[in-house]
C-alpha cells in the first residue's frame, strides 16, 4: 500500500481515559504535521461523505448499536489512503481498541512506525477524572485539586459529569485495561511504554524522544 515516502510519520497512541492522551496528541500533531486520527472522527466523516462504509457505519450508528470491527476498519483503511495522511502521515488516537483491530490492521498492510502507552496509575486516573469539574456558563474545565476554581462564586456553579464518579470510572479502566493488554502485545515490536504520571512537559519529552529514535532506526534500515 502506498504511504508516502520513508520519511513519513506513522504512530499509534493508546493511554487510559484521564492519561493525558488529548494534550499529548495536540503536541505531537504540532511537532511532526501528522493528521490526528479518532475513530469518532472518522466514522463521522465517512458518514457525512456517504462512503460506502461510511453507509454501512450509519446503518448501525442510527440503529443505536456499536460499529462492527470489519466496518471501523474499512474507514481506517479509506482514511489512510487519503492525500493528506498519505503526504504527512498520522497518529492514530485509541485506535486499535481491541487485538482483533490490530489484526485486521496488519493484515490489511497498514504499519506503525511506533506504538506509544502512556502508563498512568490507576489511583492516579481515578483522581484526575473524580476532581473534574465544569463551568455550565464558560464551558471552561477545572480540577478541585490542580487547577480550583478562581472563586467561591465560580466554585458554587460547577457540576460534575454523570460518568465522572469513581465507580464509573473505574469500570471504564478495567474495559480499558482488558482490551489494550492484547493491542500492546500485537505491537510489542513498536511499543514505547511512556511514564504519563508526570508533568505534560516531561511527558511531552519522552514521547518526542521515543519517537525520534523508532524513526531514526527506521531510516537506518531503509
Amino acid at each position: 500500500m502506498a504511504e508516502g515516502s520513508e520519511r513519513t510519520v506513522k504512530l499509534i497512541i493508546a493511554g487510559a481515559p484521564a492519561s493525558g492522551k488529548g494534550t499529548q496528541c495536540e503536541v505531537i500533531k504540532e511537532k511532526y504535521g501528522v493528521v490526528h486520527l479518532s475513530t469518532g472522527d472518522m466514522l463521522r466523516a465517512a458518514v457525512a461523505a456517504g462512503t460506502d462504509v461510511g453507509k454501512k457505519a450509519k446503518d448501525f450508528m442510527d440503529s443505536g448499536k456499536l460499529v462492527p470491527d470489519d466496518v471501523i476498519i474499512g474507514v481506517v483503511k479509506d482514511r489512510l489512503l487519503e492525500p493528506d495522511c498519505v503526504k504527512q502521515g498520522w497518529l492514530l488516537d485509541g485506535f486499535p481498541r481491541t487485538s482483533a483491530q490490530a489484526s485486521a490492521l496488519s493484515d490489511a498492510g497498514i504499519k506503525a512506525d511506533c506504538f506509544i502507552f502512556l502508563n498512568v496509575p490507576d489511583s492516579v486516573l481515578v483522581e484526575r477524572v473524580v476532581g473534574r469539574r465544569t463551568d455550565p456558563e464558560t464551558g471552561k474545565i477545572y480540577h478541585m485539586t490542580f487547577s480550583p476554581p478562581e472563586s467561591e462564586e465560580v466554585k458554587a456553579r460547577l457540576v460534575q459529569r454523570s460518568d465522572d464518579t469513581e465507580e464509573k470510572v473505574k469500570v471504564r479502566l478495567e474495559q480499558f485495561h482488558s482490551n489494550v493488554e492484547a493491542v500492546k502485545d500485537s505491537f510489542s515490536d513498536i511499543m514505547v511504554v511512556v511514564d504519563g504520571n508526570k508533568a505534560p512537559d516531561s511527558v511531552t519529552t519522552d514521547i518526542v524522544s521515543a519517537i525520534d529514535d523508532k524513526l531514526k532506526n527506521k531510516l537506518a534500515s531503509a
